[in-house]
């Protein structure tokens, strides 16, 4: 019986291969690469993706093998989001903006792309309201859950986290929308902001950046030893590839972002944590580096008038 050698295996999972299959197969109707690999920004942490839009499918989902990952959309979702106002209250409209499209014999990827790539000044400016409203309800809510008497440590923790997501999902993609670009989502993240944003809105970006306590080298290496024992083993693997490309600070949000995502239970009860644990996950949020409490959320409260104002 002949087995597979890894040479084999590696070609049959090659990005090349699998673009080959999801473009053969029938039921995909639509298929673009996103990210950066097979690009000139190519890194040695780029991910191979896939964006197929299928057939038979009912809601979206992500699969990802051997290395490369697919980002699966219903066919039907192709053609709903050929309109402005459904794309924009539905789809991951950076993701679609930015990907390069391999196949699609209904002409409808490239319509929503050059939809998403011609937006007038009026409908950016509104869509760019909408996103700071949703910043400014999800602030407010914030504020609400995290901050007032009787609230502790953890609060300050969980006050921090969502502050860093307001922030990233919603104010970034926003303050975007003044230079007609969409958000990448890369582990290079604040390299990727600073060079998009940075000249352009330094108020906006230092607020942003001030969330995270970047520390460059010393504290990226601190935080990537704090992953053991986390059962971030995946996350400490990215970032590690990160660290050694020298995107020190996008190991650092990364595994900053990864870990209120992963740990949220464990900062609801961190009292009740071991003291080693406390000091792990404390590292990992750079809880003595980044404002606590109502101090992240007034500088997000900051970012938000920044980004409003263009600065």
């Amino acid at each position: 019986m002949k087995t597979e050698s890894n040479e084999q295996r590696s070609e049959r999972h090659s990005p090349e291969r699998v673009a080959e299959r999801l473009v053969a197969d029938r039921k995909v109707r639509a298929v673009a690469q996103a990210g950066s690999h097979g690009t000139e920004f190519q890194w040695a942490g780029s991910v191979p993706t896939f964006v197929t839009f299928e057939r038979g499918l009912l809601s979206a989902h992500s699969d990802a093998r051997a290395g490369v990952t697919v980002e699966r959309f219903p066919f039907e979702n192709l053609e709903a989001w050929r309109d402005w106002d459904v794309a924009r209250a539905e789809a991951p409209l950076a993701l679609l903006a930015t990907s390069r499209v391999l196949y699609d014999p209904t002409g409808h990827y490239g319509r929503i792309q050059r939809t998403l790539w011609n937006l007038s000044a009026s409908q950016r400016a509104a869509h760019r309201a909408e996103l700071l409203l949703n910043a400014q309800d999800a602030l407010t809510a914030a504020r609400a859950a995290h901050t007032g008497a009787g609230h502790g440590v953890q609060e300050q923790l969980l006050a921090l986290a969502d502050a860093r997501e307001i922030a990233l999902t919603l104010l970034y993609p926003a303050l975007l929308t003044w230079l007609h670009l969409w958000p990448e989502f890369e582990i290079r993240l604040p390299h990727a902001w600073r060079a998009s944003a940075g000249l352009r809105f330094p108020k906006a970006v230092y607020h942003l950046e001030s969330l995270y306590a970047f520390g460059g080298e010393p504290e990226a290496r601190r935080v990537l030893l704090a992953t053991r024992g986390l059962g971030l083993v995946e996350q400490e693997r990215r970032a590690r590839a990160a660290f050694q490309a020298g995107y020190y600070d996008g190991a650092v949000r990364y595994l900053r972002d990864e870990t209120a995502r992963t740990h949220r239970e464990d900062l609801q009860r961190w009292l009740n944590l071991t003291p080693a644990r406390r000091e792990k996950l404390g590292t990992l949020m750079g809880v003595t580096r980044s404002p606590l409490g109502p101090a992240a959320l007034n500088i997000v409260q900051e970012l938000l008038e920044a980004v409003r104002e263009g600065e």
